[in-house]
């Protein structure tokens, strides 16, 4: 049965979309059957998987308002398939942004998600879904079919104010909708080891969360930058990248510590 994830972090710009597709691609190179589902009605980690939001007939939308099944909508992508690490498409374009106030009225609408994902839950090993930079519907959905919440941070001062408001968030979802949410682990992502304050905001993590902050760091990398420009993951635009190396060693890390869980 799969474990569903949903990456997460109130701020924007710190990487969550880049964190879901390398991450899925990762974990397709290292063997595991993966869903990517795109909860963002900009629609980049469907570009970034190689898929052209543009084209598709059926989104994540249409698996919110019940008018189409995850097995219907999902795609996959040549690329993807060609460079030996494809996985699992549910895309997502602006039409998403409409869902926003369809559901307002409907029964259920924060637990739509979640029945779709329980049709097709045994055909993956991993289901990984992009939210939004928001707490809005489309992430309460997100977070209440998940297991648990990878949050990706930089690490600087603002990073650590954000962190208390998803982690508050968190605990509200766990409480009243999802008794099995907790935060996973945190992801040091656009590292760079030279900037003294980022590695005293790491040393704080660490004091805090303990093994909660992952082994593995995300180092600040141009090639993982210029890949969604070329529609594919960094992990299969550049292996031989530092940053595409590390979400690699970050896959492997996911993987083992699932079996604990």
């Amino acid at each position: 049965m799969a474990k569903i994830f949903c990456v997460a972090n109130q701020k924007g710009g710190v990487g969550k979309t880049t964190t879901t597709v390398n991450l899925a691609a990762g974990l397709a190179q290292v063997g595991q059957r993966v869903l990517m589902i795109d909860l963002d009605p900009q629609g980049n980690a469907t570009m970034g998987s190689g898929v052209d939001k543009r084209q598709l007939e059926l989104t994540v939308y249409d698996v919110l308002l019940e008018s189409a099944t995850i097995e219907e909508a999902r795609v996959t992508s040549q690329k993807l398939v060609d460079a030996g690490c494809s996985y699992d498409v549910l895309g997502a374009n602006r039409e998403l942004a409409g869902a926003e106030v369809e559901l307002v009225d409907v029964e259920r609408r924060e637990k739509r998600l979640r029945q779709a994902i329980a049709e097709v839950a045994s055909q993956y090993d991993f289901v990984l879904i992009d939210c939004p930079p928001s707490l809005s519907m489309l992430t309460l959905n997100g977070l209440c079919c998940a297991h648990g919440v990878i949050v990706p941070m930089q690490c600087e001062y603002f990073a650590l104010e954000g962190l208390t408001d998803l982690v508050n968030t968190i605990k509200q979802v766990h409480a009243n909708l999802n008794k099995e949410l907790a935060i996973i682990g945190l992801l040091r992502v656009m590292f760079d080891p030279r900037i003294t304050l980022q590695l005293q905001v790491s040393e704080q993590l660490k004091l805090h969360f303990g093994n909660k902050v992952f082994n593995t760091v995300i180092p600040r990398n141009v090639r993982l930058a210029e890949a969604p420009s070329y529609g594919v993951p960094g992990v299969v635009f550049d292996p031989a990248s530092k940053g595409a190396q590390a979400f690699v060693a970050f896959a492997a890390e996911m993987v083992e510590r699932i079996k604990f869980m």
